[in-house]
């Protein structure tokens, strides 16, 4: 079973809040008729009755980890991921100023053949749990900038819903491409 999961291909959608993370991970898991780790953060602060804080950030990031492991025992070769915990690392320093040491000491345990990087050319959509409408761009930023120190593979993904979908799906593409030849 560990072996299976080992084999899935991973890819992580990221970036600042309002840019079509959730969007395309539904539609790139139907695309590829697969399963996608929804949000964990959402439905973990639907459910609280209080102000969140850093050690809900923790909570909620292995919430995520846990909905993908299990979700990859289902996957269909690839594994959408609507966040990671570079998602929750860059909000817990963006709101807290510092990641809880849960999160830096499990972030590069985890990996990722490709990450989405969206990019904030979409319209700001209002919702109770988005914060910085006025910070996209500075998000998207520290975004780049983290992926880049952590050297890994990333598109940024641009334009309308079907542009958007298009880019994925040829970057993803390419990416099963190399594996196959691999």
């Amino acid at each position: 079973m560990e072996q299976a999961i080992e084999k899935i291909i991973r890819i992580a959608i990221v970036g600042p809040e309002s840019t079509g993370k959730s969007t395309l991970a539904e539609q790139l898991a139907k695309h590829y008729n697969t399963c996608f780790v929804p949000e964990y953060a959402r439905e973990y602060l639907n459910n609280l009755k209080r102000v969140y804080t850093i050690g809900d950030v923790v909570a909620i990031s292995k919430g995520q980890m846990q909905t993908e492991d299990e979700l990859a025992l289902k996957a269909n070769k690839l594994l959408i991921c609507d966040t990671t915990l570079l998602v929750t690392k860059i909000w817990a320093e963006f709101k807290y100023h510092q990641a809880p040491e849960w999160i830096k000491e499990n972030i590069n345990k985890r990996k990722y053949n490709l990450h989405l990087l969206t990019s904030i050319d979409l319209p700001w959509m209002p919702d109770p749990q988005r914060e910085h409408p006025h910070l996209r761009e500075k998000l998207f930023e520290i975004y780049q900038n983290e992926l880049a120190a952590l050297k890994v593979n990333y598109t940024i993904i641009s334009g309308n819903a079907e542009m958007r979908l298009q880019q994925a799906i040829n970057s993803i593409d390419g990416l099963l491409k190399v594996n196959t030849h691999s």
